[in-house]
């Protein structure tokens, strides 16, 4: 690790998360970089700033992050692979076919359409002010109702839209299918096997030292700085598990689950409760017009990708709403985390689309990739 290109990217890295910290675009983050095959394989990790501006808590590899929406490719899409080799699912299963009490409204949807983000819905509904209002026992079922209800923008199939709302419903379908709540079942038939059930977990369940977690939005719904509890507000109504959203983790627990899976994708490793011939089917980019999206992944866009200039096309990844994001190179056997805490104290902050490209873009050039 103590080459000269691994000391030039710490360095590198250093000026640029230093940069971001002084211009307020996260109070800190947490970075790691996976590069080459197993047996010479190369690790970084690096931490920066603290966990609030107020600067008490400095973040370290331990630091707890809500990953937002990388709950969508980590939990729910890992949990229909196993489900498929269960042969509980089929990606051409209707939705309607799964839960008929969605009645004709669903009845074009397939799960296949749902995991491309090309099932018709709209990108978000702020369901959570209608939730809110029922017992927590009766929100899912609600749920379902108002997503029956939903009207669809476009046909399914013919076009995409990333939304949350599929990925809410995907939840549903998991644990309709598993008969397990869906923080339990990605738990056990997803990140133990992969030994990362202690870095990566839902909300409900994360630590209760809340000095380990890094603070998320000064929330207006909840009139409280939220912190060990899930920042998404539909997500928070359905008790911090949800399809779209849910999952918290540390930088260690997510590099290591991408390292899994790029090993998995080359052939290098079967996980013991889905395929690997299954994971390559949803790690390659679906034919929808004007769509990047896989089955649950995204891939780089030719131009503006968060991934910045030098992703191979092949490759996959998925940001989260938070300031979190995951891209794999399989051309390259290389694998890039970024967590941040971007929404502290407030969602309004933006700078995170201008600065996740330049973090890609400074591990590649750092490594002599491009």
């Amino acid at each position: 690790m103590e080459n000269n290109k691994n000391k030039q990217l710490i360095s590198v890295c250093y000026k640029i998360f230093s940069a971001a910290i002084h211009n307020r675009t996260f109070p800190g983050a947490a970075m790691g970089v996976v590069l080459g095959l197993p047996e010479k394989r190369e690790r970084i990790i690096q931490t920066y700033g603290h966990t609030t501006y107020n600067q008490e808590n400095p973040v370290n590899e331990g630091t707890v992050y809500d990953l937002a929406s990388l709950t969508k490719p980590l939990a729910t899409t890992l949990a229909v692979l196993v489900l498929l080799k269960e042969g509980k699912i089929q990606l051409s299963e209707k939705v309607s076919d799964i839960l008929p009490q969605t009645g004709a409204s669903m009845r074009g949807i397939s799960i296949k359409d749902i995991l491309s983000h090309s099932a018709g819905f709209p990108a978000h509904k702020p369901y959570y002010l209608e939730l809110c209002r029922l017992e927590e026992k009766k929100r899912k079922d609600a749920l379902l109702g108002l997503l029956a209800r939903e009207p669809l923008v476009y046909e399914p199939g013919s076009a995409s839209i990333y939304s949350d709302l599929g990925f809410m419903l995907l939840g549903l379908i998991v644990e309709k299918k598993s008969g397990q709540e869906l923080a339990d079942f990605f738990k056990e038939q997803i990140a133990e096997p992969m030994g990362v059930a202690k870095e990566i977990f839902y909300c409900k369940a994360g630590p209760q030292d809340t000095e380990k977690c890094a603070p998320t939005e000064d929330c207006p719904h909840r009139k409280r700085v939220l912190c060990g509890e899930v920042s998404d507000e539909n997500a928070h109504a359905l008790g911090g598990v949800a399809g779209h959203a849910g999952l918290c983790g540390t930088i260690k627990g997510v590099l290591e689950i991408g390292v899994h899976l790029l090993d998995q994708w080359q052939g290098r490793e079967e996980h013991p409760n889905y395929l690997a011939n299954d994971l390559r089917r949803f790690l390659t980019r679906q034919d929808i017009p004007g769509s990047t999206w896989a089955l649950g992944f995204d891939t780089p866009a030719q131009t503006g990708s968060s991934g910045g200039r030098y992703l191979a096309p092949t490759s996959v990844g998925h940001l989260g709403f938070t300031g979190t994001s995951l891209w794999i190179d399989p051309t390259r056997d290389l694998v890039m985390v970024l967590l941040s805490n971007r929404v502290h104290p407030s969602r309004e902050n933006t700078q995170i689309k201008q600065f996740r490209p330049l973090f890609h873009e400074t591990i590649m050039e750092s490594l002599g990739l491009v």
